[in-house]
């Protein structure tokens, strides 16, 4: 196989392994291994069950067989009572076989009570391990289930957090847009002031020169009026002093005193 085929085998085993993932619930598979186990129990109950009962037959079976050895031995002694030792004879034939039989009966029954034992042993400790099974198996199912339900609250969060900042990242971009058509108002009204572009908003006719002439215009008159506004503000000339350190007489205190 060469390197592309192997490379393209193993993106489809990739592609495969996360759909099975997805479609795959650990819960529910769980569960499947627990009615499994439970199955299994169930059958090794059954078999402890047929195992009984089977001890239970031997044990009629060899009771049975007891009541004919009893019986047997009782016709002995009669007919030995009555001289017939034939009877007698046939009759402890008989009880020997019963006998006999009895003993193989035992033999089984012993076999079989000793898997009786065994069987209903193990069926006790695979119950303990079906039941501690459930109990992990519910734990692991409310874990899962806890860190599903949390996976999905943070998936929700981090899709409004996403959201939020292309929110912020449009907010961001109109603040920027706004900045710019600001500072080219900004810049359009600065032209228009220098005179670089015409205000489409004055009269028609007017052109640069005389524009040029109303500024001038203007500036004069500002100059013009700050001059005043100074000699306004200018204090009065002082009186010239006399040799004698006194005031000389202004031409009002003259009048004043005449």
């Amino acid at each position: 196989m060469s390197s592309i085929a192997r490379r393209i085998a193993n993106l489809f085993r990739i592609k495969a392994n996360k759909v099975l993932d997805r479609a795959e619930d650990p819960r529910e598979i769980l569960d499947y291994s627990y009615e499994q186990q439970r199955e299994l129990l169930q059958k090794v109950r059954r078999g402890v069950a047929d195992v009984a009962t089977s001890r239970k037959r031997l044990e009629l079976q060899m009771a049975t067989l007891d009541q004919s050895g009893g019986k047997l031995q009782d016709q002995a002694q009669k007919a030995l009572a009555l001289g017939r030792e034939d009877l007698a004879r046939d009759a402890l034939g008989r009880r020997a076989a019963v006998t006999s039989q009895i003993t193989d009966l035992q033999g089984q029954h012993a076999a079989l009570q000793a898997q009786e034992e065994k069987l209903t042993l193990a069926s006790q400790r695979l119950e303990a391990k079906v039941d501690a099974f459930r109990t992990h198996k519910e734990t692991i199912k409310a874990t899962y289930t806890a860190a599903e339900a949390q996976t999905r609250i943070t998936e929700a969060v981090t899709g409004i957090g996403e959201e939020m900042g292309d929110v912020g990242m449009a907010i961001q971009r109109a603040q920027d847009k706004t900045e710019q058509l600001q500072a080219r108002a900004g810049a359009l009204d600065e032209l228009i002031a220098s005179g670089a572009l015409e205000d489409a908003t004055l009269p028609a006719g007017r052109d640069d020169i005389q524009a040029e002439l109303d500024k001038a215009s203007a500036g004069g008159d500002v100059e013009l009026e700050l001059a005043r506004m100074k000699q306004q503000l200018a204090p009065a000339p002082a009186a010239p002093a006399l040799e004698d350190g006194r005031p000389a007489d202004t031409g009002a205190d003259k009048e004043g005193s005449s």
